[in-house]
């Protein structure tokens, strides 16, 4: 059985890829600190790829993911590219708060892909998200693939 503090250096490294993040995040989110619970945890240094398995919640700020299992690589130049696992019967979450408006986004799908570079959510598989203004659904969208362009501001 491995040790706790063979745990560690994963977790850091998964906190030093998500803190460069802007996609979706409030501005005070990329100061904010970050945690990550798992199950279990492995670092591929070589590779850059940090994985997260079993009952894995990711806070930052008003950022919340929720998954079975999240997969995050870096690349060289710093953007960072994850994937959140879930399944049909319990999919993957992702959830934040708007710049500068009471609205909060909310997605669930089996599936979700998170691209800093693009700046882009893509939900795939049993895919819906809303928008909430304030407690209040003011939209929802289902589909098998979802694509929400933070910069644009645009689902598709």
């Amino acid at each position: 059985m491995p040790t706790p503090s063979r745990f560690l250096w994963p977790l850091f490294a998964l906190a030093a890829a998500l803190t460069a993040a802007p996609a979706l995040a409030e501005r005070a989110d990329r100061s904010k600190p970050m945690t990550v619970d798992a199950d279990a945890a492995r670092y591929d240094d070589l590779k850059q790829v940090g994985t997260f398995s079993g009952n894995v919640q990711v806070t930052k700020g008003t950022i919340q993911m929720r998954a079975a299992q999240i997969e995050v690589r870096q690349s060289p130049d710093g953007y960072q590219f994850g994937v959140l696992t879930g399944s049909a019967e319990k999919p993957a979450s992702f959830r934040q708060k708007r710049e500068g408006v009471d609205e909060t986004i909310e997605g669930l799908a089996e599936r979700i892909e998170y691209d800093s570079k693009a700046d882009t959510v893509r939900f795939v598989g049993h895919a819906v998200i809303r928008r909430y203004r304030g407690t209040t659904l003011a939209d929802e969208t289902a589909g098998n693939v979802i694509t929400y362009d933070n910069i644009a501001e645009v689902f598709s």
